[in-house]
């Protein structure tokens, strides 16, 4: 079993707007760099055998001042991206609520299957997430593991290990630049092997 401290990426701009970002490429926010900075603090004098991120700016942002920190290498990965959220991407969450009223409802009534327009869906982003942590876990049983990565993403990692379906994946959005520690795999996994 590895303890895995999932965190998600500093504030941006287009958190404080409520403007979905996806896959879209954004910088922190100065908010955001001094959580990040915060966050390093706190850490330094935990071991961490590893960190890992995603590969857009606003989590390699966050992740490269926990690596100068904590003295780790970094090591990116696109399979820790964002859903992909189509053409939804830099649109307000009130511009999209009343441009795809029947899109936004389906949104929230099937969560793992609900497709944006030109975006993929959640099943298939947590598809793609979990065999990361497989390989983390293989790379480090019984250690200590940072990953940096986004909201929705993590918010799957967290269902997952908790055994919680991904239905119940907006109520798991963890707050930016706070650890959520999860144990990979999950236990429930572990037990049907």
């Amino acid at each position: 079993m590895t303890e895995i401290w999932l965190v998600r990426h500093g504030e941006t701009e287009w958190n404080r707007e409520q403007r979905f970002m996806g896959q879209q490429d954004i910088p922190l926010n100065r908010a955001g760099l001094q959580q990040a900075a915060d966050l390093a603090v706190s850490l330094r004098g935990q071991h961490f055998n590893a960190l890992y991120s995603s590969d857009l700016l606003r989590a390699r942002q966050t992740a490269e001042a926990l690596a100068a920190a904590l003295k780790l290498p970094l090591r990116l990965d696109a399979r820790l991206r964002e859903v992909m959220l189509g053409v939804w991407q830099g649109q307000t969450h009130a511009d999209v609520q009343a441009r795809y009223p029947l899109q936004w409802a389906e949104r929230y009534a099937n969560p793992p299957d609900f497709r944006p327009p030109a975006g993929e869906t959640i099943a298939e982003m947590a598809a793609r997430a979990y065999p990361v942590l497989d390989e983390i876990a293989a790379a480090y049983p019984r250690g200590l593991v940072l990953l940096v990565s986004h909201g929705i993403l993590l918010a799957a990692l967290i269902c997952r290990a908790r055994g919680l379906p991904l239905a119940l994946i907006y109520a798991q959005n963890p707050a930016n630049a706070r650890p959520e520690i999860i144990d990979w795999p999950p236990e429930k996994l572990e037990n049907l092997s």
